[in-house]
């Protein structure tokens, strides 16, 4: 009985290890600003209202490590439902930049494209929007993005 728990808290403590350093990683790997996914914006409102909608820091949720903010608290809800669904792809940088150049590049959450159910982010800004040069070979690009973001996740 006594070798069932000792074994019990070790894989306990390894699993909580494992979790903290998955954190640390997607930390240091997910553009935030100070710790703020999307600079604030809701990430269920891309989807439901197919707009940007910025969120409260009243109706947050932390989600591994990443703090999401919500225009309401039905978003915040659905969120806590299935958080993967919501989060944007490539840790929230620019997808065009993920795919072309493999580099983390600030985005405009006013710019973005629902894929196959998934929120990806775009760089928009000095005429230089780069949502168009996606779209002109979308397949390609995003392909090399989901490799580049392998990479750089692990």
């Amino acid at each position: 009985m006594k070798q069932i728990f000792i074994t019990t808290v070790l894989l306990l403590i390894t699993a909580s290890s494992i979790i903290a350093q998955d954190n640390t990683l997607r930390k240091k790997n997910y553009n935030t600003d100070n710790g703020i996914a999307i600079e604030g914006y809701d990430p269920v409102a891309y989807f439901t209202q197919n707009k940007s909608v910025k969120g409260s820091k009243d109706i947050a949720t932390v989600y591994q490590g990443i703090t999401y903010y919500f225009a309401s608290v039905e978003n915040r809800e659905v969120f806590k439902k299935n958080p993967a669904n919501y989060e944007p792809q490539y840790g929230g940088w620019c997808a065009y930049a993920m795919g072309k150049e493999g580099t983390k590049v600030e985005v405009d959450p006013g710019t973005f494209k629902i894929i196959d159910g998934k929120l990806y982010l775009y760089y928009n800004k000095y005429l230089n929007n780069t949502l168009k040069s996606w779209n002109k070979d979308e397949a390609n690009l995003k392909a090399k993005a989901d490799i580049n973001w392998q990479k750089l996740n692990h």
